[in-house]
């Protein structure tokens, strides 16, 4: 059985090499390129053939940099009980993240535009984090709506929020950053009010 090739001995000194080699990939897509393994090692001051032994496609590499790899959630360390508010705090934290790496999410998006199929389908952008997020916010209403009603709910509100619609918001229709994420908050609550209309009780 073969190990990997990070597996092995001197393990810290090829984790920063590892590190070395995302980060570099990280700062080439910030400024809107989109690097090739090759890329990366240069820019690192790494071999081209130490490179490719921790990445051996410009696949991995790029899911390795891209910046939503490391979260598992959208909530805060002590998420509210009322379902209104966690969908508010997992969507605006959701969106700081997407600003704080606008312009990695910008380069990804592009690339899911120019790529076929099977390779757009590999892309991080592609892999469903944000409806696993969205979805964590709305579990309270399990009880409320059917399965198929519940993920129609969290297909419509990620459809409302994320890099394309932060695209289509500031670049077609000129809001400012600050008024495009609380347009989108504003609809993921409207979208959230319209599945399960206010009886009465807490959502």
């Amino acid at each position: 059985m073969s190990t990997p090739y990070e597996a092995g001995g001197r393990s810290a000194q090829k984790q920063r090499t590892r590190a070395a080699l995302v980060d570099a990939a990280r700062s080439i897509v910030a400024a809107g390129s989109v690097p090739t393994v090759e890329d990366a090692a240069e820019a690192a001051s790494i071999s081209r053939t130490t490179a490719y032994r921790y990445f051996p496609n410009k696949r991995s590499l790029l899911l390795a940099a891209h910046p939503e790899m490391s979260a598992t959630t959208m909530l805060p360390a002590d998420p509210p009980s009322d379902t209104a508010a966690r969908l508010d705090a997992v969507v605006r934290n959701f969106l700081a993240m997407i600003l704080d790496t606008e312009l990695q999410q910008r380069t990804m998006l592009r690339m899911s535009l120019e790529m076929d199929a099977t390779e757009r389908s590999s892309l991080p952008l592609r892999q469903g984090r944000a409806i696993a997020w969205i979805g964590e916010a709305l579990d309270g209403l399990a009880d409320r709506l059917s399965p198929a009603e519940l993920h129609r709910l969290v297909l419509s509100i990620r459809a409302t929020i994320g890099i394309e619609s932060l695209v289509w918001l500031t670049d077609v229709a000129r809001l400012s950053r600050a008024d495009a994420v609380e347009l989108m908050c504003d609809s993921a609550q409207a979208l959230l009010r319209a599945a399960v209309p206010d009886d009465g009780g807490a959502v």
